[in-house]
């Protein structure tokens, strides 16, 4: 919706020609606003980003249910006739009821099919029971095993591809078509600044930022992202966003107290515009935060994460378990690697080079060898701001190596140090020691990595910090990783390294 009235709630009506000649001078004083890019693909764009978003969900859940009732009701040698086929028409009106009371329907930034598994296992386990229960107490009839496991098994799996579909397309269509929402970043600072650049950086999360508004900028702040202006103060609020046709806006921090955020916030709701809002003390807050009320005064209950607490010493005997069955299993594929690395050049097989793992102790991490032995002890520096990695200095891999590399197979080896206890499957990557006290001085809560065991893939790698990638943004991945650890965000992430392998290898 694009907001026509250019006065804010509880001020009076502001005159046309004023307001053109404001709106005209505030595009003469300050950068241009970038016209929206053409959109590829526009009816598409309406189901997945405009007014049909919301609808989208429901209407291929409700498709895919109905289609597997009648699969179910119609299955070849078992048809389910007469009353006993009454109780599964309530079957999709169940399962989607469950899902929205789950949430599993309200648009998020980026939705994620592996967040996605058990919400939909779940409600179609319950429907299903519920269905069971009703055949017997209800309608006096028992529906045959095989038909409650149809039913289960092909909701289950028809709504799960039906999700699959949808984030793929919404992917393609924020990542490769250009669409998404245009955002304003109320707080031109270095949160601000960081919103716009992460933004920029994860097209996936479906906001485009074009421009700031902040009546009182930081000095750096109008080069800090070069591509987002400031626009003006937040009065200019209603000129802006007709001018740069913005749907959402992100309140970060600025000098403006708090009660002016309030107002700036019923002002977005009044033209139309969706808010969402950077806390304070967001960095120590987690997803295990408890919303609780004082009276009318809203307040959040922080419990943080305990690196020495029993789901950790969970966490590191599974990784041990799973650690020494994967050995197992590629035992083939390790022995095939190492006898490539023997014929590809002299030297070692495996790579030792000194770590630094939780709590500072320092152990000798291993991958197998893939470059060849150096002439002469280089010495390497990564450039400001960069983290080490990948190729430093003079490129020596061999052919085994520029395989390994390319698919992570050198990393194999790392699985000996969970087994010792010196690593976890999943954590922040593991730093040389020299490295380590440099970057303890020069990077913001570098050395928080360390409340955790090293980890041979992580929260950082998986959306693409590795190698000589920007060392501060992948401090805030891992210590976001530390803070909002659990079991399930482990699988999560192993399941989408092992993607990114696959993709690899392609």
């Amino acid at each position: 919706m694009r907001p026509t009235d250019l006065s804010g709630p509880g001020s009076p009506p502001t005159p046309i020609a004023p307001a053109i000649a404001r709106r005209d001078s505030l595009q003469r004083r300050g950068p241009a606003i970038a016209p929206p890019r053409p959109r590829r693909h526009p009816r598409l764009a309406w189901w997945l980003e405009g007014d049909g978003a919301p609808f989208l969900r429901p209407a291929v859940d409700f498709g895919a249910l109905a289609l597997a009732v009648l699969l179910t009701i119609r299955w070849p040698g078992e048809p389910v006739t007469g009353g006993a086929a009454l109780p599964l028409l309530a079957f999709p009106a169940l399962v989607m009821l469950t899902l929205a009371a789950r949430g599993m329907y309200a648009r998020r930034l980026r939705p994620s099919v592996l967040d996605a598994i058990a919400p939909i296992l779940g409600a179609v386990s319950l429907a299903t029971m519920t269905i069971a229960v009703a055949e017997i107490y209800v309608f006096g009839e028992t529906l045959e095993i095989p038909v409650l496991i149809h039913a289960w098994a092909l909701a289950a799996c028809f709504v799960g591809a039906g999700r699959i579909v949808i984030v793929a397309l919404q992917y393609a269509a924020r990542t490769r078509w250009g669409h998404g929402r245009r955002t304003l970043v109320v707080g031109a600072g270095i949160v601000g600044q960081r919103v716009a650049r992460r933004l920029q950086q994860l097209p996936e999360y479906g906001l485009r930022p074009v421009g700031f508004l902040d009546a009182s900028p930081r000095p750096e702040a109008a080069t800090g992202v070069p591509t987002v202006p400031v626009l003006g103060g937040t009065q200019d609020l209603e000129l802006m966003a007709d001018l740069a046709e913005v749907e959402h806006v992100v309140v970060a921090f600025s000098a403006e107290p708090d009660q002016a955020h309030v107002d700036l916030v019923q002002r977005c709701k009044d033209i139309g515009l969706t808010v969402t809002l950077i806390p304070r003390l967001f960095e120590a807050m987690n997803d295990r935060a408890v919303y609780e009320t004082l009276g009318g005064l809203p307040m959040l209950a922080l419990n943080s994460t305990d690196p020495r607490g029993w789901q950790f010493a969970v966490k590191h005997a599974m990784d041990r378990v799973i650690a020494a069955g994967l050995i197992l299993l590629a035992a083939p594929v390790l022995l095939g690697l190492a006898l490539a690395v023997r014929l590809s050049s002299p030297g070692p097989v495996l790579f030792r080079q000194r770590r630094v793992g939780r709590d500072g102790r320092a152990f000798d991490l291993l991958k197998f060898r893939s470059m060849a032995m150096p002439r002469e002890r280089e010495r390497y520096r990564p450039d400001a701001g960069q983290a080490p990695g990948g190729i430093e200095g003079d490129d020596r891999r061999t052919w085994i190596g520029r395989i390994m590399r390319r698919t992570s197979l050198d990393e194999l080896p790392q699985l000996i140090n969970v087994v010792r206890g010196e690593m976890s499957l999943v954590g922040p990557r593991p730093e040389r020691p020299d490295y380590v006290e440099l970057f303890v001085r020069d990077i913001d809560r570098y050395d928080e990595r360390h409340r955790v065991r090293a980890g041979m893939t992580g929260w950082a790698q998986i959306h693409g910090l590795r190698g000589q990638t920007s060392l501060a943004d992948r401090v805030e991945w891992d210590n976001w990783y530390i803070e909002h650890w659990s079991l399930s965000l482990d699988l999560k992430i192993l399941a989408r390294t092992f993607t990114a392998a696959l993709r690899s290898v392609e």
